[in-house]
């Protein structure tokens, strides 16, 4: 089941919830008791079998100042 992360507005406390997706946009109390809470946005890590990421081509190390920009 998919946990969600809250903070509460009204003591700044932060917390997750266990529910079913369906369920993913319905209002959570927090801990203490107040209902003005917002749901944080998660962030996910995806990696592959390989674990790292095509070398960048051309030769640079990558970005702009790292390459043949001019900066």
């Amino acid at each position: 089941m998919p946990r969600y992360d809250y903070r509460c507005r009204a003591c700044g406390a932060t917390f997750e919830v266990s529910r079913p997706m369906r369920e993913a946009a319905a209002p959570a109390a927090c801990p203490q008791g107040h209902d003005d809470t917002v749901k944080l946005l998660s962030t996910v890590a995806v990696t592959g079998r390989g674990g790292s990421a095509p070398a960048p081509s051309g030769g640079g190390v990558g970005g702009c100042c790292g390459g043949g920009c001019g900066c």
